[in-house]
């Protein structure tokens, strides 16, 4: 029961004029006419000695309250000590300097301990939510009355409150109010303590009952949870409303490894459970392990292995084919257990839904399987608070064997360090330890062809690829054919001019060999070449690009280097490509068109799809063809995704806009997009319903002469004429994002988002505030 602001009474057994009124008993009724008084203690004979000295209050407290002073403070002296003669210090002989200090043995802490972070309740109420210790919210907001308006009508039921009470105490309203307490009161209580007792347990009781009725009357509670108590009550209903955490050391307790005691393996789970106490193992052991055992329980002919593994290594069993347990280093929060990393916070503001307002958003494979488009100009954070945290998750999934990534990137972009990586590519350095395979690992000609045709000559218009992808068949197969291999940039840049001494002994190769059919081949590229509509020419063009002194030592087919190839999405791999924009932007182009078609066919050509596979562009600029935009709606059946970015939708091609916007599931413009983009994106996120008022202000016309000089008085006084407000209240259907809005009212640091889960769960556009904003 609230009794904040409860009305005290202060003038028990006094008269309305003052003085002292004797109480009245139970057993002697009030004389006709006269309103009874309350009951009050019997006055006590007073003798000089009690007369003079007031009893002390029950409520004082004891002398043993008041702290003594400590023992070892020095008892004050009448007059202050004078302080002693300053004396010189003695020379300090000088010393050596003082060393370093020692190493510490190993980082501070920076969260919660192994066990804590396991038995946290994970909570995810859509897409996009940090289900790390997630408490859900209502849909909607609750109405919420002003402040001003909640003060004032509490002011008003306390004043009202008060009043009543004073009444009735005054006997204005008469006695009927203690007609309870001289029913079941004895008379023979009268003058002794146990009346008085009763007669103020009544007096509580009427008080209490005024201020509850009084207090709902004026929403008291709401007040005090707005203004008195709210922090302190929004923690208790957090509590009260968070699941339930795992009992530590229950049956149900994550950190005790309950699935390996009810698989009766009772000793692995003591041995992880003693790694895990002693600090030797971190998340992405546990996660690891966890992977481990599930592959277990699809194949239990791994179970032995498995076994022996946990018993011998502990925290390091099933490691990664490099033997990392970790990064390097770490530039986001993650969640390994939910597979999440932190990308920010929902703004609390309006413009999001209630039960997001406020939340922290997050991605994970489920909405990355769906493929995430991001555009905002030149240092709007796409690379830093998107590209690298989402890079840097599915780097800590793939240690953990449940994912293979791939990020390309121009040279120089911070991405993480290069042993954060087991393959850095870097396309024209000469100290590059892997090559890039041009041809994707296959052994296909014609599947080769239509990959390579994509890359050199998806975006040039009036430009079949399905022409081109002919023409380059015609002069793989006749080379594998021979030679058994496909051919090196150089050889297929002849080929491709028609060069006459390698197509010659090409032919003599070919014939010596009895592959007639392969002649057949080379000698219909041969007619076709010169011919109108030839895509030979432009495709020796772009094979010319690659074909640079800086490119020498790359692209190798004879198989003395080691070529990175995307046909090993099967296996784990944390994988960095580095392009060369900067001094040869048009070969980049053509290598990240290559790389995102060889992706498309290679992740649906997996047999085995256990693991998630993405592919992260740091800059998607000309990279997207009809044929690519297409292969990202296959991705989601094929558990892979792909990050791009762009600087401007400009960067893509005019017809290619809206089938990209709708080939992702995920949608994210940053702070500083222009209205041409922003159109597209509030196309793409489409309309909703919206509840709008429409005040109108009518002017008020006076028939009376009074009423007209009063109206002109407030005219005078106000400068404004009299009006009457008509207020409209209708559904209307509204842009959720306009491109207005989207160019002019994102503040710097936030982006909008929307996601669609694998599952097809959408989340609204959400203006979202990114993490490492300041």
């Amino acid at each position: 029961m609230d009794t904040d602001g409860t009305p005290h009474g202060t003038g028990e057994g006094r008269s309305p004029h003052g003085g002292h009124v004797p109480p009245h008993t139970a057993s002697v009724p009030p004389p006709a006419g006269q309103v009874p008084r309350p009951a009050g203690p019997p006055a006590p004979a007073a003798t000089p000695a009690t007369a003079a000295t007031p009893a002390p209050s029950a409520a004082a407290p004891a002398p043993s309250a008041v702290p003594a002073p400590s023992a070892a403070a020095p008892a004050p002296s009448a007059a202050p000590a004078a302080p002693p003669a300053p004396r010189p210090a003695a020379p300090v002989p000088p010393s050596a300097p003082p060393g370093p200090p020692p190493k510490p043995a190993h980082a501070p802490g920076a969260g919660p301990s192994l066990a804590d972070w396991l038995r946290t309740p994970r909570v995810s109420d859509g897409p996009g939510v940090w289900a790390y210790g997630h408490v859900p919210r209502a849909a909607e907001e609750p109405e919420r009355t002003p402040t001003r308006q909640l003060v004032s009508g509490a002011l008003i039921a306390l004043l009202a409150g008060l009043l009543l009470w004073s009444l009735l105490w005054n006997g204005y309203l008469g006695g009927f109010w203690l007609w309870p307490l001289y029913m079941f009161t004895p008379d023979s209580w009268a003058g002794t303590m146990p009346a008085v007792v009763a007669a103020y347990t009544w007096y509580t009781v009427v008080g209490l009952t005024l201020a509850v009725g009084f207090g709902r009357l004026g929403r008291w509670p709401e007040l005090a949870r707005r203004v008195l108590g709210s922090r302190a009550l929004r923690a208790a209903q957090a509590v009260h409303a968070a699941p339930e955490r795992p009992e530590a050391g229950g049956p149900d307790d994550p950190a005790g490894w309950p699935q390996l005691r009810r698989a009766g393996l009772a000793d692995l789970a003591e041995r992880l459970g003693e790694e895990a106490a002693s600090g030797r193992m971190n998340d992405v052991d546990c996660t690891r392990i966890r992977r481990a055992w599930e592959s277990v329980r699809a194949d239990p002919s791994r179970a032995v292995a498995f076994a022996g593994a946990v018993r011998d290594e502990g925290a390091a069993a099933c490691l990664h084919p490099s033997g990392a347990r970790d990064l390097p280093v770490r530039a986001a929060r993650h969640d390994l257990l939910a597979r999440q990393v932190l990308l920010g916070t929902v703004d609390p503001g309006d413009r999001n839904p209630y039960a997001r307002r406020g939340t922290r958003l997050a991605l994970d494979p489920s909405v990355l399987g769906t493929s995430l488009l991001a555009v905002g100009p030149s240092g709007a954070g796409k690379t830093d608070r998107l590209v690298r945290p989402v890079v840097e998750s599915l780097a800590l999934q793939a240690l953990a064997g449940q994912a293979a990534v791939i990020a390309v990137a121009s040279a120089g972009t911070r991405l993480g360090p290069d042993d954060g990586f087991d393959v850095v590519v870097r396309v024209g350095d000469p100290d590059s330890v892997y090559d890039l395979d041009l041809y994707g690992g296959t052994t296909d000609p014609d599947e080769a062809a239509t990959l390579l045709a994509e890359a050199f000559v998806g975006d040039v218009p009036g430009l079949e690829v399905r022409r081109a992808a002919t023409a380059l068949a015609q002069l793989l197969g006749p080379f594998r054919a021979a030679y058994g291999r496909f051919p090196a940039v150089p050889e297929l840049r002849e080929l491709l001019d028609l060069v006459p001494a390698p197509l010659d002994a090409l032919r003599a190769d070919l014939a010596a060999a009895g592959q007639h059919v392969m002649l057949r081949e080379l000698d219909a590229r041969d007619r076709q070449h010169g011919s109108h509509g030839d895509p030979g020419p432009a495709l020796a063009d772009r094979v010319a690009l690659l074909d640079r002194p800086a490119f020498a030592g790359f692209f190798d087919t004879t198989g003395h280097g080691r070529p990175f190839s995307l046909r090993t999405l099967e296996h784990p791999l944390r994988v960095r490509i580095d392009l060369p924009e900067r001094g040869h932007a048009d070969a980049s182009r053509i290598l990240a068109r290559l790389l995102l078609a060889q992706f498309n066919a290679s992740a649906a050509a997996r047999t085995d799809r256990s693991l998630f596979a993405f592919l992260a562009f740091d800059d998607a600029s000309h990279t997207l063809t009809p044929q690519t935009v297409r292969g990202l709606q296959r991705l989601r059946s094929a558990n892979a995704g792909v990050l791009l970015t762009l600087r401007t939708l400009d960067d893509v091609p005019e017809e290619l806009r809206t089938p990209l916007l709708g080939a992702v599931g995920c949608r994210m413009a940053f702070s500083g997009v222009t209205t041409w983009d922003g159109k597209r994106f509030a196309e793409a996120w489409g309309t909703e319903w919206v509840e709008t008022r429409d005040v109108t202000h009518r002017t008020v016309f006076a028939d009376q002469p009074l009423t007209r000089a009063v109206h002109a008085f407030r005219k005078l006084v106000t400068g404004k004429a009299v009006t009457t407000d008509a207020v409209t209240v209708r559904q209307v259907e509204r842009e959720r994002w306009s491109a207005s809005d989207l160019a002019h009212a994102v503040p710097p640091g936030h982006a909008v988002l929307s996601l669609t889960s694998v599952r097809g769960e959408r989340a609204a556009p959400l203006l979202v505030r990114l993490a490492g904003t300041g």
